[in-house]
């Protein structure tokens, strides 16, 4: 009794059994993808060599993290950033503070809500937005908050201007990771009696909040190293200012605008610490990021 080419195991087609010239073409397309991630990487390896070399001397030092440069001279080497670093993270939390409520609800809206024409003029404003140049939101938060309503140049009209540069990256990974919501998870909560606003609140935000976070903390990674905002509406202290309404505030990227014009080697030693101190604050960042990320998938 013969056996049916029907009841035969089908042998699944393996590379070999693919034609000489499309291996060549794969191998080709393969080729080339890896000579352009190569070609990438090469630069973004350089500066980080080079700013680890040129700036570890400086962050190893005891009192970088825990002084300020009160007093300290030109040519001197010593004293710290701790000032710069409180008014980097205070400038960017009060942005965040501001700009992340705005944004979620304005991406729920565009997702959950958006119709018509309101839907469209809010989502080609935050287009405009994402585009403005970090000068443009500086010199706009000068002419209305100092100029017109007449408060003093401070931290926290910086940080109204990091709010317009964030507000448009929070506003588009919310909405993205709002859309990877499955449909039926809402439709599963309508069919329970669930109003619209306790199902989004209760099953698609916390859904999406991995992603959310991310996107998040991309935007703080983002504004946390803008130059044009403390150049135009914050001058430059060497001491610590803990008053974010009033007064000058150092920060890491005006501090490296300063030191930029020491022509002495501490002054460049003092840029290069900075760049890196930066740097370190950003990656941990993305690094408490992945932890959260992880923690918030695997206890869902």
């Amino acid at each position: 009794m013969t056996t049916s080419t029907l009841d035969r195991p089908i042998k699944p087609p393996t590379f070999r059994d693919v034609s000489l010239s499309r291996r060549i073409r794969n191998n080709l397309a393969t080729g080339l993808v890896w000579l352009a991630f190569g070609i990438a990487l090469v630069p973004l390896a350089w500066v980080l060599i080079m700013v680890i070399t040129k700036g570890f001397s400086a962050v190893v030092r005891a009192n970088w993290w825990q002084n300020s440069l009160k007093g300290v001279l030109p040519n001197q080497v010593a004293g710290g950033v701790y000032h710069a670093i409180y008014g980097t993270i205070a400038q960017s939390l009060v942005a965040t503070i501001i700009a992340v409520p705005l944004g979620i609800m304005a991406a729920v809206y565009l997702v959950e809500y958006g119709r018509g024409v309101l839907a469209k003029t809010t989502t080609f404003m935050v287009d405009i937005l994402a585009g403005v140049p970090s000068i443009v939101a500086a010199l706009f938060i000068f002419a209305l908050w100092i100029a017109t309503l007449g408060f003093p140049q401070s931290s926290l009209a910086v940080s109204l201007a990091l709010v317009l540069l964030m507000l448009p990256v929070v506003v588009r990974s919310t909405e993205e990771m709002l859309k990877l919501v499955p449909d039926e998870l809402r439709e599963a909560s309508y069919a329970l009696g669930i109003p619209k606003w306790k199902t989004i609140v209760r099953i698609v935000v916390p859904t999406a909040l991995p992603g959310m976070i991310s996107g998040i903390l991309l935007a703080i990674a983002r504004v946390m190293g803008e130059t044009a905002p403390v150049l135009v509406l914050v001058g430059y202290s060497k001491s610590i200012n803990t008053n974010i309404f009033d007064g000058n505030m150092a920060s890491l990227p005006l501090l490296i605008y300063q030191e930029l014009a020491n022509p002495e080697a501490a002054g460049r030693e003092r840029v290069w610490g900075a760049a890196l101190t930066l740097i370190i604050i950003i990656a941990f960042l993305y690094l408490a990021a992945a932890v959260l990320n992880r923690l918030l998938t695997r206890n869902r």
